[in-house]
C-alpha cells in the first residue's frame, strides 16, 4: 500500500493523479481501466477539495492498494472535513434531459457506475471513501 497526504486543494489534483497513475502503471493496469480510475479519482478529489473544509482548509490522504487475485485496485480517500456520505445521495434521473435534471450528483453517479464497488464510513473524525476497480 502507498499513500500521499496533501492539502485538499484543486492545485493538487495533478499531484494526486500522477501518484495514482504511477501506482497503476507499476501494477500493469490496462489503459481503459486506468482512464476510468482517473475520472473517478478526479471526481472524488475535486469534491473533497471543493466541499470538505469550506470555508477553511485541510488535508486529504489518498491510499492505493493493489491486490493480485483478482487484480484489483482499492483507492481510499481520507479527510477530516464535514461528514458526508456520497452513497446516500440519490442518483440523478439520467432519463431526463440536462435542462430538466437537478444540478449536481452526476459525478458521483459516474463513479458508482464505472467502479466495481464504492464504500464509505465515518470513523475517528474522518470521512473514509474507498473506490474499487478490477483490472
Amino acid at each position: 500500500m502507498k499513500e500521499i497526504t496533501l492539502e485538499a486543494s484543486l492545485d493538487h489534483l495533478n499531484d494526486v493523479l500522477a501518484f495514482v497513475d504511477g501506482c497503476l502503471e507499476e501494477a500493469a493496469c490496462g489503459m481503459r481501466a486506468q482512464m476510468q480510475i482517473d475520472v473517478a479519482v478526479e471526481e472524488v478529489f475535486v469534491n473533497i477539495a471543493s466541499y470538505a473544509y469550506v470555508p477553511g482548509k485541510g488535508s486529504a490522504t489518498v491510499r492505493v492498494e493493489i491486490r493480485q487475485d483478482p487484480r484489483t485496485v482499492l483507492i481510499t480517500f481520507l479527510d477530516r472535513g464535514v461528514p458526508y456520505n456520497p452513497l446516500e445521495k440519490e442518483d440523478p434521473d439520467v432519463s431526463l434531459s440536462a435542462e430538466e435534471r437537478k444540478i449536481g450528483g452526476l459525478g458521483i453517479f459516474m463513479v458508482k457506475k464505472s467502479m466495481d464497488n464504492m464504500l464509505y464510513k465515518y470513523q475517528d473524525g474522518q470521512n473514509i471513501l474507498t473506490i474499487i476497480k478490477k483490472f
